[in-house]
């Protein structure tokens, strides 16, 4: 699913009416397993390994070893926290083999949502299917990561973080000699919302993480202009507005100054906002199926509140005004009604015309997930040749 359009929907409750500040979202329940703690170990540059354990084998990843990794990063208001990536290690696997930072479509307000925690979990409503398809890359010999892009509070919608925790992801597990991968060609894949958190770490890489060695970026139909959507998706009933609606609320939880958006709610919406604390994806739809910003607001009124404007501008990568500099793959539909096809290709052209190097590719007219389905192989393909050093193609 798709946190970007969906997050437009609720977002029209974000410029409401002036009553005074009285809540804010709930936070999501503490994990109770210390190593997802923030604690103050959370010291020293962002990137630094905190500790790394062995996991459980996985029947979903036949024959590869499974490790966790907490390391620091920031949030949106550059305070540390403990972030989280799981990293998996076939056996064909060299040392300073290619290494594959996926990052999944998370639509989730609880950390037991997390892929660190739902590869685990037998709980049909927070169980990843689509995992098994990281097969692929784990059968050529490639290590993955798999960082929890989210945070520890769950900030679903909040993309920037997610570029910034992708990356301190990577350099953690780069530090850590045990696993092999100190010197590790990467590249960097994800679709949809985990497209965003990609798209992400490509453009804040040059600046935010320059020392990483990415070699190729895969990324996919990515919402790339949450302000534009929040301007044009209208407030009517819609089966998925339980994403909107959580999405709204984690934002505010990462910014609980700039979106206050609990104190703007109605009885209705405290009782929605509830239930879904520590929901997953099927919760998320379920509880939220047919209702619409109005449903849940005190009042409504044009989305012209400056804080509300700058945040979804923040998290906004076509408005981000840097460049990645390493070759991108990127594919969507021409009929995507789920994202701004024209805020992909404006940012798209930008990029080529400030020397990037862009492969651009539309897949057939068909629903936003079925393009990043049939768009995955070659995307893998296209990563395989950046591995093996082969010149990146370009139709800028």
């Amino acid at each position: 699913m798709l946190a970007g359009p969906m997050l437009a929907t609720a977002l029209t409750v974000l410029a409401l009416s002036t009553t005074p500040i009285t809540a804010s979202a709930a936070p999501a329940s503490l994990d109770p397993d210390p190593f997802y703690s923030q604690t103050e170990a959370a010291t020293g540059p962002v990137g630094t390994p905190i500790s790394v354990r062995r996991a459980p084998d996985l029947l979903t990843f036949p024959g590869s070893a499974v490790w966790q990794v907490n390391f620091r990063s920031l949030n949106s208001a550059n305070n540390p926290i403990v972030a989280v990536t799981t990293v998996i290690i076939p056996p064909n696997h060299t040392p300073d083999g290619p290494l594959l930072s996926y990052q999944h479509i998370v639509n989730a307000l609880g950390t037991e949502c997390a892929p660190s925690r739902a590869l685990y979990s037998s709980d049909p409503r927070s169980t990843y299917r689509e995992a098994v398809a990281l097969n692929i890359a784990l059968q050529r010999g490639w290590a993955v990561a798999l960082p929890d892009h989210l945070g520890p509070t769950s900030a679903y919608g909040a993309a920037r973080l997610g570029g910034q925790i992708t990356l301190d992801g990577i350099r953690a597990v780069q530090k850590l000699p045990e696993l092999g991968l100190t010197s590790s060609p990467v590249g960097i894949a994800g679709y949809s919302g985990g497209g965003m958190a990609t798209a992400w770490a490509a453009a804040l890489a040059p600046t935010y993480a320059p020392e990483i060695n990415i070699v190729g970026v895969a990324e996919g139909g990515v919402p790339m202009n949450i302000t534009k959507m929040a301007n044009a998706l209208g407030r009517d009933p819609h089966p998925a507005f339980g994403l909107a609606f959580a999405a709204a609320l984690g934002l505010e939880r990462e910014y609980p100054t700039e979106l206050p958006l609990t104190s703007q709610l109605n009885g209705l919406g405290h009782a929605l906002a509830t239930d879904l604390t520590n929901a997953c994806t099927t919760q998320l739809l379920i509880t939220g199926a047919g209702r619409s910003a109005l449903d849940v607001a005190l009042s409504t009124s044009m989305l012209d509140n400056p804080d509300a404007i700058s945040v979804m501008n923040d998290n906004s990568v076509e408005l981000y005004p840097g460049v990645p500099t390493a070759p991108i793959y990127e594919w969507h539909s021409a009929t995507d009604n789920l994202i701004p096809v024209d805020s992909v290709v404006a940012t798209m052209a930008r990029y080529c015309a400030a020397g990037a190097t862009i492969q651009s590719v539309l897949g057939p007219n068909l629903d936003h997930l079925t393009v990043g389905a049939i768009g995955l192989p070659a995307a893998v393909d296209y990563l395989q040749d950046r591995f093996a050093g082969r010149p990146a193609p370009s139709n800028c």
